[in-house]
């Protein structure tokens, strides 16, 4: 077939069409600006791209898959509706893309495209489909002719009930995205509670509250007495965590802080409920170098290192806070540099108290505007909530060479970074921004 994707740049929905370009299909697509995903698509899978929306890209198409963002005034999805060709949302798709798959479906609040990424390690012959770019292999999608799939599975809308998990991997649960669930945390957890009864086999993190209390048949790991001597390295100027794993013996992995080896130990139970021996695990775990935008060192010096990394939310926050302390200790730099981009109006207001404490123990905090992610404006006064803080609230920051550069409204420097651990915290376009592409 050929099938037209709107909204291909994203990285959920890009993936479904990389996917898809590999079993055979032609695909096309669009979006509101040009990106490396739509570059790659474009260069690496032929894939003809519309920027910005045109309603002519869906002429010829056989079926159109379009993104959660994408609303029903889009110019193509009306054309497609014109034209009686077959329309589905991405969490529609995933039930016939996914459908002959044996999916190793990897969900939870934090840390699922970490798990994921390290699962691929893990089982190299595997398809894998993770929402992050992986450095082993340069993209969100991995694709080997298997018929087994590595998925990470997305709550933020129940598309997760769709993926048809063989195995549902959960690393945590924590209310997210409560705008979708209209604020029912029944609703919430149900879904959750629904996607782990879908799969035949469960691997999950035994000591998170909800996970504890569901009386279901699940590998549970118990990180407190599971996970043992964890300690912190630098292997060739990497940072690694080193722990040992129930009976299983010690494992090195790339990353720093407990939720790296938490991370780890769920993919190595999963791999191994899989088939895969114990020595591969190890093997495999030590060669995971990362995935983009996680604790992503983007730039490096005696003097001052710079990390571009993905958190949004307090708890994920806090956790690579921790991680940045034990790096700057080994390291000498004492200094932390915070730069924040608040991702979504709802879950700035919803977790306003929990951000100002997330960020405790930085030495200066810079504060850009929050990205809407399509959200309606509303007044947060940041300025007051973090008034405890060595504050500037900023329009955006650049990067040259090593030095961080802070701007103003009217494009003036503000201050510069060019010492200690410089830290970027954010989904929205902050990663372009840190990296000086933007």
């Amino acid at each position: 077939m050929r099938v037209h994707f709107i909204g291909i740049g994203g990285i959920g929905i890009s993936a479904l069409a990389k996917l898809m370009a590999s079993e055979g299909h032609e695909i096309s697509g669009s979006d509101l600006r040009q990106s490396e995903i739509t570059d790659e698509l474009a260069l690496k899978y032929k894939a003809k791209i519309t920027i910005p929306h045109h309603p002519d890209a869906v002429e010829g198409a056989d079926m159109v898959i379009h993104s959660a963002a994408v609303r029903k005034n889009n110019p193509e999805y009306e054309r497609a509706k014109e034209l009686g060709i077959a329309l589905y949302a991405r969490k529609e798709a995933l039930r016939f893309i996914l459908a002959n798959k044996r999916v190793f479906a990897v969900g939870g609040a934090h840390g699922k495209s970490t798990t994921s990424a390290m699962l691929a390690e893990l089982m190299p012959n595997a398809d894998a489909v993770i929402g992050a770019i992986s450095k082993a292999f340069h993209s969100n999608v991995r694709t080997v002719s298997s018929d087994d799939l590595i998925f990470e599975a997305d709550e933020s809308d129940a598309s997760f009930l769709n993926c048809n998990p063989y195995m549902a991997v959960v690393t945590n649960v924590e209310p997210e995205h409560m705008e979708y669930y209209e604020y029912d945390y029944d609703r919430f957890y149900a879904a959750y509670e629904e996607f782990l009864r879908l799969a035949s086999v469960r691997v999950v993190n035994g000591e998170d509250e909800f996970l504890s209390s569901l009386q279901i048949d699940a590998i549970r790991l118990y990180p407190t007495a599971d996970i043992k001597e964890v300690e912190y390295a630098l292997r060739d100027s990497e940072p690694v965590t080193r722990f040992r794993l129930k009976d299983l013996g010690s494992f090195e992995v790339f990353g720093l802080g407990e939720h790296i080896a938490v991370d780890a130990s769920l993919a190595i139970l999963a791999a191994m409920e899989a088939g895969v021996s114990v020595e591969e695990c190890r093997r495999g775990i030590k060669r995971y170098r990362g995935i983009k935008k996680r604790f992503d060192i983007i730039y490096s010096s005696e003097e001052c290192v710079v990390i571009d990394d993905y958190g949004h939310h307090p708890t994920e926050i806090r956790a690579t806070m921790q991680a940045l302390r034990h790096y700057g200790n080994m390291l000498g730099l004492s200094k932390i540099k915070a730069i924040w981009q608040p991702h979504k109006y709802s879950r700035t207001m919803d977790n306003l108290t929990a951000f100002v404490e997330a960020f405790e123990g930085v030495d200066e905090l810079v504060i850009l505007p929050i990205w809407a992610a399509g959200e309606v404006e509303v007044p947060i006064d940041l300025k007051g909530a973090f008034s405890g803080y060595d504050l500037t609230m900023a329009q955006r920051v650049t990067k040259e060479g090593g030095e961080v550069i802070v701007l103003g409204n009217e494009g003036e420097v503000l201050k510069s970074f060019d010492s200690g651990i410089v830290v970027a915290f954010g989904a929205g376009d902050i990663t372009y921004q840190i990296r000086g592409l933007k």
